[in-house]
């Protein structure tokens, strides 16, 4: 017998316990989104007033050539305004990116049984974690998506317990973006002033993961989010979304450029990765760079899938603002801390635009 959707209780078991998520629901047949995901109007994005992101990508191509410092120039302003920038000419290619999206559509395509059980409560490995929204039992509107996250740790381990349906592709595009992130961050640091090595790069990444949400068909999308407001916990992301669209970015009050304070649209660019500073990136540079307040919008069109990749230090790092930057600044705005405990506080709570950062804040 089909669950009551007007039932919260009934409802959350479906979803979430059982394992179903929101592609269960939908799947069953909904002419109208049920009460647990109306999202208070403040957090509703109006698509048909919000602008778009004009700015072209930056081709990484242009890197280590003749006009490397035009480039560089190029990254570091994205990165001290939006904090979000899209790239082509990455070096991962484009039939792999394709490849990806086919993939993430035909895992949540499987049956429910076949992904739940990577649920958390009963997940055969610590690397997998299947789900639905982002922290469910403590969330006062739920978010509509599914997804699933593959930790990396080594191959032998990968190989053995990520889902075999989509192990294969999401390795190869996690190890070809890897070296896209090494060139940025050391662009990035250069620019503090910082020259990093390989080995320090690498414990700025130390924690990789391979992420594929799936936003499934929605009845009124004005009335919900796939993602709510936040900004991502760790160094740099690599996002790949598809044609369909739906990632909004917050340009910050303090930016240097126009629309301050508005929610822009960036579209999406065939070919095209998405990179955004997370809050690591921010406090490191002690707030010249700027982690990206970002949400994501839902459509009554089509199920979309978006996949990221976050590199995030490993979790017994100490993590600070950078000495040079704070002997430069004359002053640290965010205190040192253990990145296992900033881990406890950003994945134990909803999402809350920039909040999780107020964790570090001085």
């Amino acid at each position: 017998m089909a669950p009551s959707f007007d039932d919260s209780s009934s409802l959350f078991n479906f979803v979430v316990r059982d394992g179903n998520g929101v592609k269960g629901m939908v799947d069953l047949g909904l002419s109208k989104v049920p009460q647990a995901y109306m999202q208070p109007p403040k957090e509703r994005i109006d698509k048909q007033n919000a602008s778009k992101h004009e700015q072209p990508p930056i081709d990484l191509s242009r890197l280590d050539g003749p006009y490397h410092d035009e480039v560089a120039k190029e990254i570091v302003r994205a990165a001290e305004t939006l904090g979000f920038f899209q790239v082509v000419n990455h070096g991962v290619p484009v039939d792999l990116l394709e490849s990806l999206k086919d993939t993430a559509h035909k895992f949540f395509g499987l049956p429910p049984e076949r992904k739940a059980v990577y649920r958390t409560e009963v997940s055969p490995t610590s690397l997998v974690k299947y789900g639905t929204s982002f922290v469910p039992e403590k969330e006062k509107a739920l978010e509509w998506k599914d997804y699933i996250s593959m930790a990396y740790t080594n191959d032998a381990e990968v190989l053995e317990h990520w889902p075999i349906e989509c192990r294969e592709v999401a390795i190869e595009y996690l190890k070809t973006s890897l070296e896209m992130v090494k060139k940025l961050l050391h662009v990035l640091m250069r620019n503090l002033g910082v020259e990093l090595d390989d080995s320090k790069i690498d414990s700025l990444i130390g924690r990789k993961t391979v992420h594929m949400n799936y936003y499934p068909t929605c009845p009124n999308p004005e009335l919900t989010v796939g993602v709510g407001r936040h900004s991502d916990m760790g160094t740099l992301t690599v996002l790949l979304h598809d044609g369909i669209g739906g990632l909004y970015v917050n340009v910050p009050e303090d930016a240097d450029i126009s629309k301050k304070g508005e929610w822009v649209e960036i579209p999406p660019i065939p070919g095209a990765l998405v990179i955004n500073v997370g809050d690591m990136l921010q406090i490191l540079s002690n707030g010249r760079y700027k982690s990206a307040e970002h949400r994501v919008r839902t459509t009554s069109a089509k199920s979309r899938v978006s996949i990221p990749i976050f590199t995030i230090p490993k979790p017994t790092e100490k993590i600070a603002p950078l000495p040079q930057v704070v002997e430069k600044d004359g002053i640290a705005h965010y205190r040192e801390f253990l990145l296992a405990d900033c881990m406890n506080n950003f994945f134990g709570n909803p999402h809350d635009g920039k909040k999780s950062l107020d964790f570090a804040r001085i």
